[in-house]
């Protein structure tokens, strides 16, 4: 490789070529200095333009100078050799049309992103061997159907663990009331009564919320058979908007390893729609916008915002 990039070079020439390329850049920049700095410090206005003149003068003579060595040393160079590592594909670039037909530019280029790919590649490659991945299809033969499987800790938590986290937070929020139902066993159901705007029914599984519904405070949560209703939807569309707003919190809001700093960050976003209908939307002012209020609650910040205002 090292051939190919010496044949039909003068290295001397290249080098000083460099360094002509270089004082040409700090002619230049003197040229642009002395126009930023115009015609200030001198005592007379004929002693400045005199000065700013001489000295204009003499930084675009120098631009002229380095120009012209550079020129010359730009003759001393030479041509590289047409000679290239892609064997008889570089007859392509004697193609004199190759505007038209640009087919050796782009063998380059491919050539290029293959090495690259290459590297990159091997670089995962390595990654990967080091994270012990038992996964193969080898290793799930009949042994592997026998082993028990074991369920992950996290979520089994003992119901009087659940039941405590969720009183701590009732107790945080005093305007928000949580009652608690188990229908199928060590399953819970929270009924949040949020002062008189709201009720939302939130189905977890130990202390992994699943899902919850929304709907308004004169709204009927139980059912026919006098249990909680966790699958029909508000008749209002403001409540409906806020159950979707729901569902993205329940995403947003995710850390398998603490799953009662999930619980207790869900309610506090929930906590902010106390003041559904009478909070006006962050970025526009307005609090109704196609009969609707602000009905998006930052997860951050837990302002409020238009459902198309947070775009």
């Amino acid at each position: 490789m090292a051939d190919v990039v010496n044949v039909g070079v003068n290295l001397d020439a290249f080098s000083h070529a460099i360094s002509g390329i270089q004082a040409l850049r700090s002619s230049v920049s003197r040229v642009f200095e002395s126009l930023k700095d115009g015609m200030k410090n001198r005592e007379t206005l004929e002693g400045r333009e005199k000065q700013f003149i001489a000295e204009f003068q003499d930084n675009l003579q120098a631009v002229n100078r380095d120009l012209n060595e550079l020129e010359r040393l730009s003759g001393l160079v030479g041509r590289p050799s047409e000679s290239h590592p892609l064997h008889n594909s570089g007859l392509l670039s004697l193609d004199p049309v190759q505007d038209k037909t640009p087919l050796y530019s782009q063998l380059l280029q491919a050539y290029k992103w293959s090495n690259k790919l290459q590297y990159h590649a091997g670089l995962a490659s390595s990654l990967l061997n080091q994270q012990s991945l038992k996964r193969s299809a080898n290793q799930m033969g009949a042994s592997a159907k026998r082993r028990p499987k074991v369920q992950p800790s996290t979520l089994v938590l003992p119901p009087q663990y659940v039941d405590d986290v969720i009183s701590r937070i009732g107790r945080m929020f005093p305007d928000m009331t949580i009652e608690l139902f188990r229908p199928n066993g060590t399953s819970a159901v929270l009924l949040v009564t949020l002062g008189k705007v709201l009720k939302a029914i939130v189905v977890m599984r130990s202390l992994f919320i699943d899902r919850t519904i929304v709907r308004g405070f004169n709204e009927n949560v139980y059912n026919e058979e006098g249990k909680l209703d966790i699958w029909t939807k508000s008749q209002y569309q403001v409540f409906q908007k806020v159950t979707d707003h729901a569902t993205t919190a329940l995403l947003h809001y995710q850390l398998p390893q603490m799953p009662d700093v999930v619980v207790r960050s869900f309610m506090t976003w929930l906590r902010s729609y106390i003041k559904l209908f009478q909070s006006s939307c962050q970025r526009c002012g307005h609090y109704l916008q196609d009969g609707l209020p602000p009905t998006w609650r930052d997860f951050r910040t837990l302002e409020a915002f238009h459902d198309t205002c947070r775009m």
